[in-house]
């Protein structure tokens, strides 16, 4: 089965790829047929994807999201599935421009972790488990949509109206609503993930809370969307400004993730 989950695993990076590729072609060329090609690759690889997550969980007996390469697959397929929503409800294909690098780097990420099977630690042999990694990873997943569309939002400033990317970039005003939503989305999970967390925590290590880096890095992340909710909602703070917000929150969130794990370990840094 984990042979079967590696072959599934590499073609389902090639196909981020050639995604990822056919949108930028897109963006050159302004072909119709290639945003198309490349929403139907990244629709099929979500499939390949879900599969080889499906796999990797019979054969290893547990959810499959429990060290560094199990938690950046499923990001990356969090990432891809969220993308897809959006840019359908949205009728939005230049949102794959933004996020379909990301999706790639992510995945790109996960290649380069060790994909053993390993036994769990006491501490995650838990039901909490699947509450806990599975909001975060629709959590990360919203952000980094939001991420993408911020981007978009700044691409879209600099155009000219009338020109062929008002058929395939929503408005400024809509493009900062769909950000709006993608950030409400992502810091609903967020608290879940954080919430589920404290409960995790006080009945594995006797304590909700003990100011390990990763749960410190949460919460700076959750700060930073909280207030750019607050500013939204109560100072009216839209625009330029806001999408830079999603875009510096989105870093937070891969510092989290990453960096955290990287310079700062702690009793995360299994995940």
């Amino acid at each position: 089965m984990i042979q079967t989950e590696n072959v599934l695993f590499t073609i389902v990076m090639v196909g981020y790829f050639a995604a990822m590729i056919l949108y930028f072609v897109f963006a050159a060329t302004r072909k119709e047929t290639l945003w198309k090609a490349a929403f139907g690759i990244q629709a099929g690889c979500l499939i390949l994807h879900t599969a080889a997550l499906v796999i990797r969980g019979i054969g290893a007996g547990r959810l499959p999201m429990t060290n560094q390469y199990e938690f950046a697959t499923c990001f990356a397929w969090a990432l891809c599935l969220v993308s897809l929503i959006f840019i359908h409800k949205y009728r939005f294909p230049a949102l794959g421009i933004g996020a379909a690098p990301v999706i790639f780097l992510i995945i790109g990420y996960a290649a380069m972790q060790s994909r053993e099977v390993r036994e769990l630690m006491p501490a995650l042999r838990s039901n909490w488990l699947a509450f806990h990694v599975s909001t975060a990873i629709i959590s990360y997943g919203a952000f980094g949509v939001s991420f993408a569309v911020g981007i978009m939002f700044l691409l879209r400033e600099k155009l000219k109206e009338g020109s062929y990317w008002d058929q395939h970039i929503p408005s400024l005003q809509k493009l900062d609503q769909i950000g709006y939503r993608s950030v409400s989305l992502g810091l609903l999970f967020l608290t879940f993930t954080i919430l589920t967390g404290a409960i995790w925590a006080e009945r594995a290590w006797g304590s909700y809370w003990s100011w390990d880096p990763k749960e410190t890095w949460s919460l700076v992340t959750w700060i930073i969307y909280m207030v750019y909710l607050h500013l939204r909602l109560r100072r009216g703070w839209k625009g330029k400004a806001a999408a830079m917000f999603a875009v510096i929150g989105f870093i937070c969130v891969i510092f989290t993730y990453i960096g955290v794990n990287t310079f700062l370990p702690g009793v995360h840094s299994y995940a």
